[in-house]
């Protein structure tokens, strides 16, 4: 739902800001801000400039991963400490905002979410010079100074959020989805169990004959350039990203970002883009990173056989997730070798190896960490590691740049210390197959 103008005018300076909790959506915040995390079809950065009206944002990161923002986002002013006069609004990067729009924009006042600062509108006055370095801070203060309010929408505190209310939010997307792109009617060819209109293709999406879309729980959308192949089901609510192709199997309740290549079973898990299932596995109540590849028979398991809730390394700590069905969290870059067993509730860092030996892999892989046998030892290799990212990324038409490498060196450095413990308390006690 779009503002009118006169809301537009009133918004000057739209701030959308990291605070600590970011550290607990690791891993796939060690290589991009929270904003660019994806949920139902779209990432949280673009629900929030859709939600306020604004096509241009200041934002507010980790200086860890300043540049890499900026190379991603050209049009957002990156720790930039200035703005033009009028109203300043701060929005909570980790904020799954309601589909509804705020109404007032003037007020200053404090936004709620799970007892957590979802936005705030600073009074006209506030004299205060945002910086990363002291937004929690200023942040606190204002839970002293300004009336709250309920903000409505959910804070993100851990990945599995994410998951959990993909769904719901896909079904929200439908009603916006229109307005993003044509959509067109599907093939004859193509059988749709459930309402015919829940099936939204842009132009540009293929849905090749003996496919089976079933909208009876939810929406399926499929953004420009996707292809879906012969003899794939798909069921809502899902999301194809722009240009993914899905070459058969079974997809529910998941949303693929963009240039992905899925096959297999894919339930209940979000792919943030550029990363291939090509082949036959399961994938499930997952969140994976970008450039990442699952390997063939790759399997993730969701659910511990004697059905106790699951719980998740976060933070260095063990977390109790209270959910009965966890897969893994991947971050960027990993790859995986044939007939690889991903243990329900695994953490996997960014540019890991994972390779097969006959049983579970350790449910809590640093990054720059290869796993093997129930084993972890450290990568060394880096400059291989990084010529085989330059690789594939090329294959998607991107180029590694000094930036990307600058900022995977430094990666490697600050991942050091809890890498290096990890694995010296792996060599240390013996392995074990239940966590």
């Amino acid at each position: 739902m779009a503002r009118d103008k006169s809301a537009k005018e009133r918004i000057m300076n739209l701030f959308i800001f990291e605070d600590r909790g970011v550290e607990w959506l690791e891993p796939l915040t060690l290589t991009r801000p929270a904003f660019d995390l994806r949920c139902g079809a779209a990432t949280l950065l673009e629900r929030h400039l859709r939600n306020f009206g604004v096509s241009e944002a200041l934002a507010l990161v980790r200086p860890a991963v300043a540049a890499l923002c900026q190379l991603g986002h050209a049009r957002l002013a990156v720790n930039e400490a200035g703005g033009r006069g009028g109203a300043t609004i701060l929005v909570n990067a980790r904020w799954l905002a309601p589909a509804t729009p705020l109404g007032d924009l003037t007020t200053p006042r404090l936004g709620l979410a799970d007892n957590q600062a979802a936005y705030v509108v600073l009074p006209a006055d506030h004299g205060r010079e945002l910086l990363p370095e002291t937004i929690d801070d200023q942040i606190e203060a204002c839970r002293h100074e300004l009336p709250a309010y309920p903000a409505g929408g959910a804070m993100i505190n851990f990945l599995w959020d994410l998951v959990e209310q993909n769904g719901p939010t896909l079904c929200q997307d439908a009603a916006w989805f229109p307005e993003s792109a044509n959509v067109r009617a599907p093939e004859a060819e193509v059988k749709v169990l459930g309402p015919a209109e829940r099936l939204l293709m842009a132009d540009g999406a293929t849905i090749e004959p003996y496919v089976v879309v079933d909208t009876r729980r939810g929406p399926v959308l499929l953004e420009r350039g996707a292809v879906v192949q012969s003899f794939t089901r798909i069921e809502g609510p899902c999301c194809i990203g722009a240009d993914s192709w899905v070459v058969g199997g079974k997809i529910g309740g998941t949303t693929l970002g963009p240039s992905c290549r899925v096959g297999g079973e894919v339930q209940q898990s979000i792919v943030q883009g550029f990363s291939n299932k090509y082949h036959d596995g399961f994938l499930g109540h997952s969140y994976v990173g970008e450039w990442v590849n699952l390997a063939a028979g790759a399997q993730v398991s969701d659910l511990r056989n004697d059905y106790c809730p699951i719980k998740v390394s976060v933070g260095g700590e063990r977390v109790a997730t209270g959910r009965m069905k966890i897969g893994a969290f991947i971050g960027d870059h990993t790859k995986t070798g044939l007939a690889t067993l991903v243990n329900s509730g695994s953490s996997i860092g960014a540019f890991c190896n994972l390779l097969p030996g006959g049983s579970y892999l350790p449910n809590t892989i640093p990054s720059f960490c290869q796993a093997r046998d129930g084993a972890l030892c450290e990568r060394t290799d880096l400059r291989q590691m990084f010529h085989t990212a330059a690789t594939v990324m090329r294959r998607r038409g991107f180029e590694l740049t000094d930036a990307h490498l600058n900022f995977f060196f430094d990666l490697y450095d600050r991942t050091a210390p809890r890498r290096r413990k990890l694995v010296h308390d792996a060599e240390l006690r013996p392995r074990r197959l239940i966590v």
